[in-house]
């Protein structure tokens, strides 16, 4: 009964997740119209109501382009959970500045990466070029895609994958 909501635009762009609460009381006031409904129904004293998979939005909504949030999470997410100096995969990683913020380094996309606690300690606030360690890859900014921003939702939910794939 938890599962999430895939919320669409008009135009079928893919513009959030909500609850299956919120999208009922959206498709019950005739703000969204139901797409898929791969849940079964939910009984009220009087109705039956299907639980939505995926809803419409029957007016368009102007908002800006998703963009990914800079977090630790989405940090260990984008570099798929592995060290960038040595290839380690866990979950026990650190967020690591390249270029050290005492030497001018910036908090953004472009200068952290996910470090293990020996890689990270063994570079400490030293710049590469110090301590002749290597990047296995050259940090960047993840892709604004629908699919990556909402991947996290989609073991649960293969029925999304098409609304997705054109954004």
């Amino acid at each position: 009964m938890d599962k999430p909501v895939l919320v669409l635009n008009s135009n079928f762009e893919p513009i959030n997740v909500c609850g299956y609460q919120r999208a009922i009381g959206l498709m019950l006031t005739q703000k969204a119209t139901l797409i898929l409904n791969g849940r079964g129904v939910i009984h009220s004293s009087v109705n039956v109501y299907p639980l939505p998979s995926i809803i419409r939005l029957s007016h368009m909504v102007n908002r800006p382009r998703l963009k990914v949030a800079l977090s630790r999470r989405e940090i260990f997410r984008r570099d798929h959970y592995t060290c960038q100096y040595c290839g380690k995969t866990s979950i026990n990683l650190t967020v690591d500045h390249v270029i050290p913020r005492h030497m001018g380094g910036t908090h953004e996309w472009k200068n952290l990466v996910t470090a293990c606690y020996a890689c990270n300690h063994l570079k400490g606030g030293r710049a590469l070029s110090e301590t002749g360690m290597r990047l296995l890859r050259q940090p960047k900014e993840p892709p604004t895609a629908a699919r990556y921003i909402f991947a996290r939702f989609l073991p649960e939910n293969n029925d999304w994958i098409e609304y997705l794939a054109g954004w």
